[in-house]
């Protein structure tokens, strides 16, 4: 005799949270997340279908595996995962959970996905993010980011909130959460204002490079054109 699940119709998608690190393609091209447990070495992008990790050939999710898509119903739930140590670069991630479902008392596990708003952490300096920087690790292909500031880029491979929405694409969006440090970006707006803090990190990050640029150049200029310093 076979246990049978009750079946749910709902007439809207439901809505779940989740943590994640986002990640950027090699090329530069896209934008995506991999997520931080069972299928963490699977990145995936804003709109995704979930297969099973154990390459078993079952459809996800199977209710005698643990594979598929993960989320959380509540919201502060999802938010206290950020507080370890090892999660303190992720970000957080609301989700539309598509397709079937295995509903459980905490949360869904589920077939498939689309990732409708991301939220930022600060700095690990404490201020307001303005863009995603390389962490220093990856995945084949993939190079994961955390959240940075512009005075904390210093030269690495990034991209503004507003750049990794656009390369996500599917209407995601990206936003700044609230920094321990005040600053410029930090007093032109609360995260839910959308529009004008991804702005403001747009110009901070521009501001940043170009500081960095006119610091190279100022060091070219005192070794002067054969190479060797001026005295």
């Amino acid at each position: 005799m076979r246990l049978r699940l009750p079946e749910e119709h709902p007439t809207e998608p439901p809505t779940g949270y989740k943590i994640a690190h986002p990640v950027l393609s090699q090329d530069g091209t896209r934008g995506g997340f991999t997520g931080v447990s069972l299928g963490g070495a699977l990145p995936y992008g804003v709109l995704a279908g979930a297969s099973c990790v154990y390459g078993l050939r079952h459809r996800a999710p199977n209710r005698r595996c643990d594979c598929g898509f993960h989320c959380v119903h509540d919201r502060t739930a999802a938010e206290a995962l950020l507080c370890t140590a090892e999660y303190r670069a992720a970000v957080l991630l609301e989700v539309t959970v598509l397709g079937r479902y295995i509903r459980f008392e905490r949360g869904f596990r589920y077939a498939r996905q689309r990732v409708r708003t991301a939220t930022v952490g600060p700095c690990a300096c404490g201020a307001v993010a303005a863009a995603l920087a390389d962490a220093g690790w990856g995945r084949p292909g993939w190079t994961a980011l955390a959240p940075s500031c512009a005075g904390c880029l210093r030269g690495r491979t990034s991209v503004s909130l507003a750049g990794f929405a656009r390369l996500g694409g599917e209407g995601l969006r990206v936003v700044a959460g609230k920094g321990a440090a005040s600053g410029a970006v930090a007093g032109l707006g609360d995260a839910k204002d959308f529009g004008v803090p991804e702005l403001a990190a747009e110009a901070a990050l521009l501001q940043a490079r170009l500081d960095w640029f006119q610091t190279q150049l100022a060091r070219l200029g005192e070794r002067g054109p054969g190479g060797g310093r001026k005295g």
